[in-house]
């Protein structure tokens, strides 16, 4: 299926590991040009260049703090001065949190709200009228199943990428008459570094490996019993970019091998 993405660019924030590289490689390999953005200039650059050479796109790498409103600013001009502005942004940058609401102080919650919340709303804002000189576009936010179904040990993780998927359904209502399409994405499970570290790290607490106790996770969460890979779940968001997609507007989808309990 030609998913009409050739030549498109994309600017995605936490792009040079786990979901966010693994959707920008899904996209680069329908012809789309990238702009990658990470905290670590080394391997935002790295990704960039690995890109770049197996799927012969523009590919960008660009260090950024996304919850620093001058980087995010500068990342802006980046995209519009090597790329001509973007045709779709993929806000995906974000990480757990693991505290309790009573300890927890307002520098903590501060912090993941820039993260998971403002850094999609201050590259929106600044894209959208990018977009709409293009001809229209696409964003994705990528949010989590914690949206609905909260794990206990990170109250701000799941406060913050619930506000997320309210964000994402007040936007699109709001610009898709400008033919730009808003959505946003729940995982579950998803093998992602970060995953594996915590893993190792539990594991040895429990004396297994870090198979192991991601396999206890998987079967005792996911009805599928299993992680997705990332590359599993960059399909479906390459898919959301695509004018096949074109009915798919202020949507949250959940890709979670069915871990979500309710209807």
């Amino acid at each position: 299926m030609d998913l009409e993405l050739r030549d498109k660019v994309a600017l995605i924030t936490g792009g040079s590991v786990g979901i966010g590289l693994a959707v920008a490689a899904g996209l680069a390999r329908e012809g789309v040009h990238v702009i990658l953005c990470g905290r670590r200039e080394d391997r935002a650059r790295a990704a960039a260049e690995e890109i770049r050479t197996e799927f012969a796109v523009k590919a960008i790498g660009v260090p950024a703090d996304v919850t620093a409103p001058e980087d995010l600013a500068r990342l802006v001009s980046v995209a519009e001065h090597e790329c001509g502005g973007v045709d779709i942004l993929i806000n995906n940058a974000g990480a757990g949190s693991n505290e309790k609401i009573e300890t927890a102080d307002d520098a903590r919650w501060q912090y993941y709200w820039d993260l998971h919340v403002m850094a999609a709303v201050r590259l929106s804002r600044a894209l959208v009228p990018v977009m709409r000189r293009r001809g229209g576009g696409v964003i994705l936010n990528n949010a989590s199943i914690c949206a609905k179904q909260p794990l206990g040990y990170e109250p701000i993780y799941n406060v913050t990428k619930a506000a997320l998927v309210m964000f994402s359904k007040c936007l699109a209502n709001e610009v898709i008459g400008d033919n730009i399409r808003v959505n946003c994405i729940n995982p579950g499970l998803v093998l992602t570094p970060d995953w594996r570290k915590t893993a190792t790290a539990l594991g040895r607490e429990q004396g297994i490996s870090a198979d192991e106790h991601l396999e206890r996770i998987a079967k005792d969460n996911a009805p599928i019993g299993r992680f997705a890979s990332p590359e599993e779940l960059a399909h479906f968001f390459v898919f959301l970019c695509s004018p096949r997609a074109g009915y798919c507007v202020g949507g949250t989808y959940y890709v979670d091998g069915g871990w979500l309990r309710v209807v």
